[in-house]
């Protein structure tokens, strides 16, 4: 791997640190050539600390190491992706990373959508006068087995359309149960990401 340290008058390059598993950026720091030659053959992240002057291995104090999964080089060959599996919280004031976020793994817009749906649960749960128009919220107040019911119903629909020629159908049911089973998901207080951690483990 070629990279240019010798763009800078310091002879750092930025390094952005991403969790392998759930993709969440950590942190940024910056490695001199030493710094990287550390890293490479002792398998943990080692920096160039800017305040310190002088190479700083991550958790050599704390023991929150960062084991290298992976190193990737950008386009000008001065900027390193080094994705990581985090050995406890990444930055210094305990979060899960510098930017104070929770390092979860995030779906896009199923996330979102789990968002939702986990708002419109907590609803359902709370007592009050204002009427409820949520479809979500209205099916957990009918407990399990309309829940369950209606993630049955739901896949019978996706066999019927798969047998079929109409397309749109089809994804549109699809879609139908992907969503009942998300909510089905949360009425057992699971999310997706528990079913993913298990056919991860089939691998």
């Amino acid at each position: 791997m070629t990279i240019d340290f010798t763009k800078t008058d310091n002879g750092l390059v930025p390094v952005i640190i991403q969790d392998a598993t759930t993709k969440t950026v950590l942190m940024l720091g910056y490695m001199n050539q030493e710094a990287f030659k550390q890293t490479e053959t002792s398998g943990k992240v080692t920096f160039y600390s800017r305040s310190k002057q002088r190479l700083w291995t991550k958790g050599e104090e704390s023991g929150n190491f960062l084991q290298v999964v992976s190193i990737k080089n950008d386009c000008d060959k001065d900027t390193l992706l080094i994705q990581v599996n985090p050995q406890g919280p990444t930055c210094h004031t305990g979060s899960d990373t510098c930017w104070n976020e929770e390092n979860t793994s995030d779906y896009g817009f199923i996330t979102e959508l789990e968002n939702v749906i986990e708002q419109r649960k907590l609803q359902s749960q709370k007592i009050t006068e204002e009427k409820d128009t949520s479809y979500v919220s209205s099916l957990f107040k009918k407990g399990m087995n309309k829940i369950a019911q209606k993630v049955g119903e739901e896949a019978v629909e996706v066999v019927i359309e798969a047998k079929d020629n109409n397309d749109d159908l089809f994804l549109n049911e699809s879609a139908d149960l992907l969503f009942h089973y998300l909510i089905l998901l949360q009425a057992k207080d699971y999310k997706i990401t528990d079913v993913v951690r298990i056919l991860k483990s089939r691998v």
